[in-house]
């Protein structure tokens, strides 16, 4: 653990989930890499001998598009993607009514197999013996089942962008947890991969930001956290100076 900034006293930890408190990335590589398959089968009925390949190139126009007709949808992973199948199906000549079963059906299948994996022991043991000191709450511009892959019970809220809240690095989630839990900003310590998302986006809010380096995954960082961590459990130290 490594410090860069001097910390005010910590009342609560917001935490990222992916590549946070697991690895995401193969996770998603691996869901990515399945989807065409799958859309292969469910539209196939659609296809009558065309020949279509459902990556990214396929999928992208149809993304724009969802995002031309309303801009705040891109705050919505779920929404988004959701929207984006669903136009990519009606240009296959669905009708709306089936286009809309499909997409659903497809983005079903997506959340399940993206959300079918383990957190590790040590992740669940950290939030556990944090918890026992803090509110601890996750704060994702992602849509993992957080019942699916165990996490649910292990926070006192689950904060994901949408509905109304912008995706960091805008404030809206931080200060969502912040408005729930009764603690000024400057008081929550969050922990995140993402330069850009986690770090900066926790800075600007008035948070604490601890930045979890070991998945290079997230954007670099342009501005300096107040800690860095090498493993996420390395968080179990200040446990002893944590009050709420």
């Amino acid at each position: 653990m490594k410090f860069y900034r001097t910390l005010k006293p910590i009342k609560a930890i917001s935490f990222d989930l992916d590549d946070t408190l697991y690895s995401n990335r193969p996770v998603m590589v691996a869901t990515e890499r399945a989807m065409p398959g799958y859309f292969q089968q469910l539209l196939s009925p659609l296809l009558a001998g065309k020949t279509v390949t459902f990556d990214r190139h396929f999928w992208q126009p149809h993304r724009t598009a969802a995002i031309e007709q309303n801009p705040e949808i891109r705050h919505d992973v779920t929404a988004l993607r959701l929207a984006t199948y669903q136009l990519g199906i009606a240009s296959l000549g669905a009708e709306k009514a089936n286009a809309k079963s499909l997409a659903e059906q497809a983005m079903a299948h997506f959340l399940a197999t993206r959300s079918d994996f383990s957190v590790p022991a040590s992740s669940i043991e950290l939030l556990q013996q944090l918890r026992e000191h803090v509110p601890v709450v996750a704060i994702s511009n992602g849509n993992v089942d957080t019942q699916a892959i165990g996490l649910k019970d292990q926070f006192d809220h689950i904060y994901h962008a949408g509905n109304g809240l912008k995706m960091k690095p805008a404030g809206d989630l931080f200060e969502q947890a912040a408005q729930d839990l009764a603690i000024a900003c400057e008081h929550i310590l969050h922990v995140g991969d993402c330069g850009r998302a986690d770090i900066l986006g926790a800075l600007r809010a008035g948070c604490q930001a601890a930045w979890l380096s070991c998945y290079d995954v997230g954007k670099p960082l342009k501005v300096l956290p107040h800690i860095e961590l090498s493993d996420v459990t390395e968080l179990a130290g200040l446990a002893p100076h944590l009050s709420s």
